[in-house]
């Protein structure tokens, strides 16, 4: 690739651009909103689990928190389901307070809203049919089970109405749980990592099941996560925290091709980290020059491309045997890993430098040891930020 040669990188948006409002229910009433929420726990002065944290959430709209662990996301759930009191800020459901720090704290029983958690909790003495049910006492008693049996349809769980849930597996009390929580049609749903103990094919299975389910039903949802594939799937918007804060929320798209921060392109996945300096607008790197518009010159920053971002194409030449290719890019190793496959590749620079990276491809591209390629960019995945960033 000539070194003159220029990406041009998407411009993420500043944290004042972003909006926690999407723009197809500007008009709606939040089903939520959380304002400067903060909290701390033993005391004032101990560790400060949530804080300046504004969000809403609108009627049909899933949510996702996502972060690692310890970044506060099942505190802030917690505090909206009112298992905790809040602090600092207040919380709204449908337009009405139910939570202000100091003045008013409504009990969860009383809020309205449905809780699925990681583990199911159903009663162990009550049938699939019952556990339902239970909760829907202000129905009648034929209106109860239509309402539960529908959601136990809806959930492929109807055939086990009558059992208990000690016979069924961790996947099917998932699912009867999740029909519990629905069953008196809260207002939100609140979900903490519903899906983690699941093995991988049951867990995929059922997230598109309770998707399905929640769009058809058009609660609200809060789903807190630490699996960003997960929170892509299942969110509108995906809020990703890290101690305690928002650092950018967004539909899925906008924090996987516009990231504002360098932890939110980590947190996506892999990715080549280069260090440079600005010049004339443009980052010299091994595969190109990259571009760092609005950046002063002299700027030191950290380039991070995205494994997939690599585009690789072999020299029709015979595999180096021994270094008849040492200036030439080159994969050092390939393996398959299912529906990708991982290349360890050698990219020369225009300054004879070598730097070891890594690219994913799709399908089968098992290239041999020492395979002479070209590289390019595509440059909806080079991004590019001053080293004194936060995340770097």
């Amino acid at each position: 690739m000539p070194n003159n040669q220029t990406v041009t990188r998407p411009v993420a948006p500043s944290p004042q651009q972003q909006t926690a409002t999407p723009s197809a229910a500007d008009t709606d009433i939040p089903v939520l909103t959380m304002r400067n929420i903060r909290h701390a726990y033993d005391g004032d002065k101990g560790h400060i689990a949530v804080e300046h944290v504004d969000l809403d959430i609108f009627p049909g709209e899933v949510v996702c928190l996502l972060g690692p662990s310890g970044c506060g996301k099942t505190t802030l759930l917690r505090i909206v389901a009112g298992l905790e009191q809040v602090q600092q800020g207040s919380v709204t459901l449908n337009g009405t307070v139910v939570g202000q720090a100091g003045m008013y704290h409504l009990p969860p029983e009383k809020r309205n809203v449905g809780l699925a958690f990681q583990e199911s909790a159903l009663f162990p003495h009550l049938s699939v049919l019952e556990n339902v049910i239970f909760g829907l006492e202000s129905l009648p008693l034929r209106a109860r089970k239509e309402r539960a049996m529908t959601l136990l349809e809806q959930l492929g769980m109807a055939q086990h109405a009558k059992e208990y849930p000690h016979t069924l597996s961790g996947g099917q009390q998932q699912r009867v749980a999740l029909a519990r929580a629905l069953a008196p049609s809260p207002q939100l749903m609140l979900l903490d990592e519903p899906f983690s103990s699941l093995d991988a094919r049951l867990r995929d299975q059922i997230r598109d099941d309770t998707l399905h389910v929640l769009k058809d039903v058009g609660a609200g949802a809060l789903l807190v996560t630490h699996d960003p594939e997960e929170a892509m799937f299942m969110a509108d918007r995906i809020a990703l925290m890290r101690d305690g804060q928002i650092i950018q929320i967004g539909t899925p798209e906008e924090l996987y091709c516009t990231p504002n921060d360098p932890f939110v392109v980590r947190f996506f996945g892999e990715v080549n980290e280069l260090s440079g300096v600005v010049w004339q607008n443009r980052v010299i790197t091994p595969l190109g020059d990259v571009d760092a518009q609005g950046m002063e010159d002299g700027t030191h920053v950290r380039v991070m491309i995205r494994p997939e971002a690599l585009c690789i194409k072999a020299i029709d030449q015979e595999p180096a045997a021994n270094h008849d290719n040492e200036h030439n890019s080159h994969v050092l190793m390939a393996r398959l890993l299912g529906r990708t496959s991982l290349l360890h590749i050698c990219a020369h620079g225009a300054d004879g430098n070598e730097t070891h990276m890594h690219a994913r491809v799709p399908g089968v591209f098992l290239p041999q040891e020492g395979q002479p390629i070209n590289l390019n960019l595509d440059c909806s995945q080079v991004f590019v930020f001053p080293v004194e960033n936060n995340g770097l």
